[in-house]
């Protein structure tokens, strides 16, 4: 049976990033840049306080095996994921993640069985790309269109602990 902990704050600010193109001529993902505020090692999950680059960043991920699709990447400093059009099935969201630092696979498995999707700035990346998928007459035209989403923060970082343990 599951028992929530103690969560930590959650303020995420997104920017956008640039368009990763894949050496294949067919991979193309949208690059949003995540930082989340207010946690004690900013250098986890802030990318001015991280050592790293974004452009380093981006030609790093660009050359890692399994970097392929069309769709979106989100990078944190300490997790990257992408998010890409299934192609067995294109109305379907297939995601996988990466260590942001060495970019070796970080698995989304979680307890009971469960498997990790996205925290709040993915959720909205997400809903907002999938409607400019459904739209879009082409990708090329989804390409086009990039998240306006800036920035977002959980009101109560402890209101599952607290309604669980009631």
């Amino acid at each position: 049976m599951l028992t929530p902990r103690p969560a930590n704050p959650y303020h995420a600010v997104v920017r956008q990033g640039s368009l990763l193109r894949g050496t294949d001529g067919r991979t193309a993902l949208k690059l949003y840049y995540i930082d989340i505020l207010g946690r004690p090692e900013s250098a986890r999950t802030v990318w001015a306080d991280s050592g790293m680059t974004e452009e380093g960043f981006a030609a790093r991920l660009a050359a890692t095996p399994g970097v392929e699709g069309v769709g979106f990447v989100t990078a944190f400093p300490h997790v990257t994921k992408l998010f890409r059009f299934g192609p067995e099935t294109e109305i379907v969201l297939n995601v996988r993640g990466w260590n942001t630092r060495d970019l070796s696979d970080l698995p989304l498995g979680r307890s009971d069985g469960y498997v990790e999707y996205a925290c709040l700035a993915e959720a909205v990346l997400a809903a907002e790309e999938f409607a400019f998928w459904q739209a879009a007459p082409s990708v090329e035209a989804y390409l086009a269109q990039w998240s306006a989403y800036a920035e977002g923060a959980i009101a109560d970082k402890d209101k599952l602990r607290r309604y669980w343990g009631a």
